[in-house]
């Protein structure tokens, strides 16, 4: 008989982390336990308020699945027992966690592959005064990718003083949604001049659909657009990339199956996170083999992080120990 537990945590940012929707200082994150003989399996996720997610909402999500998982509910019957989002994740990859502890391997042979490569993260830099993102791109210029946040079609310059504070890193821009189709067109020749290598998310979920046909200059990344596989196929034809996220998509196991699915459909694959600390990255450490573009920066922007967390060498991430997760 497994037992099941779920507890918040509140883990303080190193500093103020903005984006075009507001800003945050701490990541609240939910972490769950299911506990069977010796063995125990954890989960971390983050309730998103972007998608109508709180707290107490995912936690009463994980509650009212306790029977369930109790008696011994599986991955696969999770898929239909919740909804995609923060409360599926964190019982999914407790799932995960547990399932290797008791074969005695790691999650990726469960997952199909032979071992788990290293893999380098971009650096986020939150939306603020020109002047505060150009030093924060300065201080992390030897890293070799940084994502700026943006948040208005004016945002030409920061992004300008980003470059030239960095200028060997490759730079992605991500609006949140905060610009329009006219925006986008407007300021996209100028960022491909300013080397930047991909957009993420330029238009309001919903309103996509002006990019059907636009052939943007730079890439374009589909994130608040797609969340699992029933969104996939209104990306195609308006994104070159999807951002998949294991707090978006309900868990490892479902994003695994949207990843296979985009690189299908001819998608490249860039893998995300909320902000967060390693557990909640372990997981998506076996989703970011073979992206293009690896995005789970989220320890890096606390003041500690859990321990054991993963090892972190500059922009490199290590793979996770057993002792962390899977």
């Amino acid at each position: 008989m497994a037992a099941l537990a779920a507890r918040v945590e509140r883990w303080p940012l190193a500093q103020p982390f903005v984006i075009s929707r507001g800003a945050k200082t701490q990541a609240e994150v939910v972490v769950a336990e299911i506990a069977e003989g010796p063995h125990r399996g954890r989960g971390e996720a983050v309730p998103y308020p972007r998608y109508g997610e709180t707290v107490e909402d995912v936690l009463a999500q994980i509650e009212g699945a306790r029977a369930r998982i109790e008696a011994g509910c599986g991955r696969a019957e999770l898929q239909g027992l919740l909804p995609a989002g923060a409360a599926r994740n964190a019982l999914d990859c407790a799932l995960w966690d547990l399932e290797a502890k008791r074969a005695g391997v790691r999650a990726w042979t469960l997952a199909g592959r032979a071992r788990l490569d290293p893999v380098k993260t971009c650096f986020t830099i939150s939306l603020g005064p020109v002047e505060a993102m150009a030093e924060a791109a300065r201080a992390n210029a030897r890293r070799p990718m940084l994502k700026l946040k943006i948040g208005a079609r004016d945002d030409l310059d920061a992004v300008a003083a980003v470059r030239e504070a960095a200028p060997r890193a490759r730079l992605i821009v991500d609006a949140n949604e905060a610009l329009t189709f006219d925006d986008l067109r407007r300021l996209a020749p100028e960022l491909v001049r300013l080397g930047v290598m991909l957009v993420e998310q330029p238009l309001p979920a919903g309103e996509d659909d002006a990019l059907e046909g636009y052939d943007s200059p730079v890439p374009l990344c589909a994130d608040e657009s797609l969340h699992t596989r029933a969104e996939l196929a209104a990306c195609v034809g308006r994104y070159g990339l999807v951002n998949i996220k294991l707090d978006k998509a309900g868990g490892l196991t479902e994003a695994l199956a949207l990843a296979a699915d985009a690189r299908a459909a001819g998608l490249g694959l860039m893998v995300g996170c909320m902000v967060a600390t390693s557990l909640a990255m372990a997981p998506a450490m076996i989703l970011a083999q073979g992206a293009e573009v690896v995005d789970l920066d989220g320890p890096l922007l606390l003041t500690r992080d859990r321990e054991p967390g993963l090892t972190i060498e500059g922009s490199m991430i290590a793979p996770p120990s057993s002792d962390l997760w899977g």
